[in-house]
């Protein structure tokens, strides 16, 4: 144990004393499943290209396995935890574990899902192990908030990886797909098997990385083209004339939109790029319908 604790990596045994310690179990309120794998947590943040010149935040550190292998590679680790008594417990399981590197941690104790503003110094790279039922509302939710985020290595359900990594044109391309791509370049950067997780999911899963690029050059916001999207594949089977004929105000006039910006209105949602639907939401703006 002794040498485990001065390697700052948390071992299975150390991370169920802890829990057993604080009386928690994992909790499907808040999708925890605990990394119990030294090598995972290694290989996150090789991946995550992590250098002391980042601020990095963490979204749901939960015993503290990743952010524990984090502290000495970066400058400043901001988590961001939910749960009120994993919370309480992290700055307690860095001071004991990892004393050297305890003043580059702050706590906040929020749900992910409403933070908009975090201490300084602002974050540059997002590193996390996210909860499944909340991994794409936060990832999108982050790099909308925090425009300082250079890039993100998320670790989620691998169907979810697959999705935002997906290339228009495949099974797996769809609504996060595109809304990713309006913030960063996105690559699967692996895949990680269930049995790293305490408790063990019923489900893989995938390693995503994310590089920020700019937003495309359009004069259409944000919003607008998000909502053109939304419409696109709540009903992918259809055409874009018919997908978007609610979101435009009628076929014809969807029709309209797209053969201004350039898309033959028989194309599917899943044949185009974020550039595309900006397009098409900055070409029914133009043409003022909805």
């Amino acid at each position: 144990m002794v040498g485990q604790e001065t390697s700052g990596y948390l071992g299975a045994a150390q991370i169920r004393e802890i829990a057993a310690g604080l009386g928690v179990r994992p909790t499907k309120q808040w999708g925890q499943n605990f990394v119990v794998d030294a090598n995972t947590v290694k290989r996150i943040v090789r991946l995550s290209g992590v250098t002391p010149e980042d601020s990095v935040v963490e979204v749901g550190p939960g015993l503290g396995s990743l952010t524990l292998a984090l502290l000495p590679e970066a400058g400043r680790v901001t988590a961001v935890e939910v749960d009120p008594t994993l919370a309480q417990a992290l700055p307690g399981t860095v001071s004991r574990l990892a004393p050297a590197y305890a003043d580059r941690l702050t706590l906040v104790q929020a749900d992910a899902m409403q933070v908009r503003t975090l201490p300084d110094p602002q974050p540059t790279a997002l590193v996390a192990n996210l909860p499944y039922n909340v991994s794409v509302p936060v990832v999108l939710s982050f790099l909308e908030a925090f425009p300082t985020l250079e890039r993100a290595l998320v670790m989620v359900q691998l169907e979810v990886a697959e999705r935002l990594a997906a290339r228009p044109g495949s099974k797996a391309y769809g609504v996060p797909s595109v809304k990713a791509a309006w913030y960063a370049a996105v690559r699967l950067a692996g895949t990680v098997p269930r049995s790293v997780f305490w408790p063990v999911p019923n489900v893989d899963s995938g390693l995503v990385f994310l590089e920020r690029r700019p937003a495309p050059a359009t004069d259409a916001s944000r919003a607008d083209t998000f909502a053109c999207i939304d419409a696109a594949f709540a009903q992918r089977r259809k055409t874009l004339r018919a997908a978007l004929a609610g979101w435009a105000g009628s076929a014809a006039r969807a029709e309209e939109c797209l053969r201004a910006a350039g898309v033959e209105p028989r194309t599917r949602g899943e044949q185009l790029d974020v550039t595309q639907f900006a397009a098409i939401a900055a070409a029914r703006a133009r043409l003022g319908l909805g």
